[in-house]
């Protein structure tokens, strides 16, 4: 199997681990940029086109300045996550607040900052009336339900079977309830798809929103003033695996556009996404070290890192592509099951997998780790959640998230003694 690019290599990442111990998370800012500049690149034909990052992708303030600094703004799903954009500097319509089972203090948060409210269900409208207001602008989340073909997967589930939503027909009544209460400004939302590399699938959602907002213009008298496609766009996590082009990618969605939009007389429409792990997910690493090895019905290497550190593996049966620092060339004529020290057997990065002689000490890499790694980590089994470093640009390192303390676990017990 080929091998996957690193930004560094073994020395560079010894030097690294003397001043911050592994295991770590380390992001590639200078890779992270050019990405975000190929992906407004590719849309640069679209009206004020905007990727709102997906927070829960990389909660981390550092990231979200870089890509404030390229143009994007923030999806947001949490009150923790409008505070984190806001502190960053995001305002008004440069934040999408979109959520599910919503409290009060979220909504009262999002209307607060100016942000663009999705409403998830039609239900939430005398909600949000009653506690935060109507805002000027809304969006609500469609759910295609059985009429989508393309199945989804584990992550966000069949369309059918998946929680978020609102059917066709709630989603005129939604429509009209608000133009009746002076709405004026509207937009369309769909996320059906996660981790997708099939570029067809990924332009049929551009496809089914368009033929939409015609429906919704017609009926309704209704012109949107956007459409948000969601994310879902996948990255490449093996090595045989080929990343999706955004330049086709657009120019599907820009037939899509011409056909549906321009030929009804809606044009221009805003078209804006929320990609979080295709901005920043090829360019993250796991940083770990071998510490044991153990041989019993199966051979097995143990690291310093545990499922708390990325639980994707143990989740979603997740592959991440793994590498032994100096042995990148070496034969791969062993097999092992890469775990973790949680006292819970689906804690492995890897089964069965194809590596080069491992040995105690040596420095083992795991790829694609810059979105939902780090932030999908836990606490379970009184594990700490690691630090996050920043590969800047000039190639100089830094902390950007410190490592948990034995402290920081027990700083919110209320117990005499902590």
């Amino acid at each position: 199997m080929t091998q996957k690019k690193l930004p560094f290599n073994k020395n560079e990442v010894e030097e690294i681990i003397k001043k911050y111990p592994t295991p770590f998370h380390i992001y590639d800012e200078k890779e992270i940029r050019e990405n975000a500049r190929r992906f407004y690149q590719a849309f640069s034909w679209a009206l004020d086109f905007k990727n709102y990052f997906a927070v829960k992708a990389l909660p981390n303030p550092h990231i979200l300045r870089i890509l404030k600094e390229e143009g994007m703004g923030n999806d947001c799903s949490s009150l923790p996550e409008l505070i984190l954009a806001e502190k960053v500097g995001f305002k008004g319509e440069e934040i999408m607040f979109t959520s599910n089972d919503t409290p009060v203090k979220e909504f009262t948060k999002a209307k607060e900052l100016g942000a663009i409210i999705n409403l998830d269900d039609i239900s939430h409208i005398p909600f949000l009336e009653e506690t935060a207001g109507i805002p000027e602008t809304i969006c609500f989340r469609y759910n295609p339900g059985p009429s989508r073909q393309h199945s989804g997967n584990s992550i966000i589930g069949d369309p059918k079977e998946a929680k978020y939503g609102l059917t066709k027909p709630q989603l005129f009544e939604a429509y009209q309830i608000m133009k009746d209460k002076g709405v004026k400004r509207f937009g369309l939302h769909t996320m059906v798809v996660s981790n997708e590399l099939n570029v067809d699938a990924l332009a049929e959602t551009a496809a089914m929103l368009f033929d939409l907002a015609v429906e919704i213009n017609q009926q309704l008298g209704i012109k949107l003033e956007f459409v948000n496609l969601g994310g879902g766009v996948g990255i490449s996590y093996k090595p045989d695996q080929e990343a999706v082009d955004l330049e086709v990618l657009s120019k599907k969605i820009r037939a899509f556009y011409q056909e549906k939009i321009v030929k009804n007389g809606l044009d221009p429409l805003r078209i804006v996404m929320e990609c979080g792990r295709m901005v920043t997910g090829p360019y993250g690493y796991l940083v770990t070290k071998v510490i044991h090895e153990k041989h019993t019905y199966k051979k097995y290497i143990g690291v310093d890192a545990c499922m708390a550190n990325l639980m994707r593996p143990a989740l979603y049966g997740a592959y991440h592509h793994e590498t032994i620092l100096g042995k990148e060339n070496a034969l791969k004529d062993h097999v092992y099951d890469v775990t973790g020290s949680l006292c819970e057997n689906n804690d492995k990065f890897a089964i069965d997998r194809k590596l080069p002689k491992v040995e105690i000490g040596d420095i083992l890499v795991i790829h694609d780790t810059g979105a939902h790694g780090h932030a999908m980590g836990f606490n379970y089994n009184g594990k700490l959640r690691s630090a996050e470093l920043l590969l800047q640009s000039d190639g100089k390192v830094k902390q950007i998230r410190r490592a948990e303390t034995v402290d920081d676990y027990f700083a919110t017990l209320d117990f005499p003694g902590f």
